[in-house]
């Protein structure tokens, strides 16, 4: 068995991040595994874990590059002994239906995310493209019902394996207290015994950070550290936008605006609360929730996509209704009354869930098991 992974690059992602998380557990597996993408910055993880990476113009959309994608990706599959390929994206993964016919090995497909249907003439044909491998991965059971409804799929077909947590780098021995308060307090600058609710994300609207402030405005908790993490990634008119709505809020709430950072179990353990406010669209996962529950954070999150499988209300989390701020208002004023028991029964449940059910090791046994099935096929 010899595994080749594509997308079209390796930029800073959930995707990206996946396929470096899946490389490495082929590695301590002992499973011959390469990349093939457009390259990007995480080719360096991968450098560091020995595997191999082949660059190629897997980015474009260009359904000429793309097909021409495939003769160069089916005489690389076929020289290296590559016995199955798996694509993580729709472009690349015309190029590797068209590669596969072209040089005989089979292929996978990951449904990381719930893709746009309009046109519908154009897009949903465009999309099922991911559907025409051996079998599809769908991220989480809210993605599967999405692909069984949308496209019609064969159930028979779709393998589901959420994404999950790395618990050995999310636990809660990962941060002491006074690296988390020094964080809170040094870099961050808050006021050291001030409460902080996190939301991390890119800064874009359907990550719902403009709710999130109204729901700010309607607390009766005022004396608040507001912190968000995540770039603009270039759309500065939003981020200004939100700093601006920030600006209007009680001056004993403290708030800070800060770019992606790698040091995000620091983040979660200064963290008193965890917002994912996804509204206009539901998170296909959402990996921030399992994260700060790995490390025993208490989290909010919209009752919408994979977060209703990653939290359950009242016993792992709290759900509220998407758009609603005041529901989000509410329910932030009433954890941070609760008892310091209750708040710990939660912060343990939580953290038992993502071991359990959501953790990076079950995600990559899962998809090796798969792997394995595959081959083992007679006549895959």
């Amino acid at each position: 068995m010899k595994i080749l992974q594509i997308l079209p690059s390796l930029q800073m992602g959930g995707v990206e991040r996946g396929t470096i998380e899946m490389a490495r557990a082929l590695q301590a597996a002992g499973i011959p595994n390469a990349v093939a993408s457009a390259g990007g910055p995480l080719v360096e993880s991968l450098k560091y874990l020995g595997v191999p990476h082949f660059t190629l113009p897997l980015k474009t959309k260009n359904p000429l590059m793309i097909y021409a994608n495939a003769e160069e990706l089916a005489t690389l599959a076929k020289k290296e002994g590559f016995t199955l390929l798996h694509v993580r994206s729709r472009a690349p993964a015309w190029t590797t239906h068209w590669a596969s016919k072209k040089c005989g090995i089979p292929w996978i497909a990951t449904f990381h995310g719930v893709y746009g249907t309009d046109p519908r003439f154009l897009k949903i044909p465009y999309n099922r493209i991911m559907l025409k491998g051996l079998r599809t991965i769908c991220v989480s059971e809210f993605v599967k019902k999405h692909v069984l409804e949308t496209y019609q799929a064969d159930p028979a077909k779709l393998v589901c394996i959420p994404r999950g947590a790395d618990t050995d780098f999310f636990r809660p021995d990962a941060v002491t207290a006074a690296e988390a308060q020094e964080k809170k307090t040094k870099q961050y600058r808050f006021t050291p015994d001030i409460p902080v609710i996190t939301l991390p994300g890119r800064l874009t609207r359907w990550k719902g950070q403009e709710v999130f402030l109204e729901a700010l405005t309607l607390m009766k908790h005022k004396r608040l550290g507001i912190l968000f993490v995540g770039s603009d990634q270039g759309r500065t008119e939003y981020s200004d936008h939100l700093r601006e709505l920030a600006s209007r809020l009680p001056n004993e709430t403290e708030v800070v605006f800060r770019d992606h950072t790698s040091e995000m179990p620091k983040v979660y353990a200064m963290s008193d609360i965890v917002v994912n406010a996804s509204s206009a669209q539901p998170e296909a996962f959402g990996r921030t929730i399992p994260e700060a529950q790995a490390m025993g954070r208490l989290v909010v999150g919209t009752a919408h996509g994979g977060a209703c499988e990653t939290i359950k209300d009242g016993k792992t989390g709290w759900l509220v209704p998407p758009g609603d701020a005041k529901a989000l208002a509410v329910q932030l004023d009433r954890i941070l009354d609760l008892p310091e028991e209750r708040k710990n029964a939660i912060r343990t449940a939580a953290i038992q869930s993502v071991r359990d059910n959501f953790s990076i090791a079950k995600m990559c046994a899962s998809t090796i098991a798969l792997y394995r099935e595959l081959d083992q096929s007679p006549n895959p």
